[in-house]
């Protein structure tokens, strides 16, 4: 199922695991549907680039990316030639802050995650 005519919203958020900190970068669509999630120990363009190849090669182009501030977005979505899909405000990316949530009482009652290999299913 192909996911090309949505809006994305993209967002990082911090993880624990086994003690370290980590970051879990997911993509969410207009309906809050988790399309893709990946975890890195950086938060650099490297980290961003990887994660939006994979996620347009699994779900293919979209319309427009919905960020927050974060300047690895800008600078991964420039190597794509894709700077003008961007956007970026004040209240814009709530659906994606709002889709962490249900992830953070996971979190919590799992008492911190132990492997990232559980947290990219």
């Amino acid at each position: 199922m192909k996911f090309c005519k949505w809006k994305w919203h993209l967002d990082e958020m911090f993880v624990k695991i086994k003690g370290g900190t980590h970051y879990l970068w997911r993509a969410v669509d207009h309906e809050g549907e988790v399309l893709e999630s990946y975890v890195t120990k950086r938060r650099d363009r490297k980290a961003a680039l990887k994660f939006l190849k994979k996620a347009m090669r699994k779900h293919g182009q979209c319309d427009e990316l919905v960020t927050d501030r974060l300047k690895s977005y800008g600078a991964a979505l420039r190597d794509l030639n894709a700077l003008e899909k961007q956007c970026t405000g004040r209240w814009m990316n709530n659906r994606a802050e709002n889709s962490h949530l249900p992830f953070r009482r996971r979190e919590r009652a799992m008492l911190r995650f132990r492997q990232m290999r559980c947290l990219q299913k």
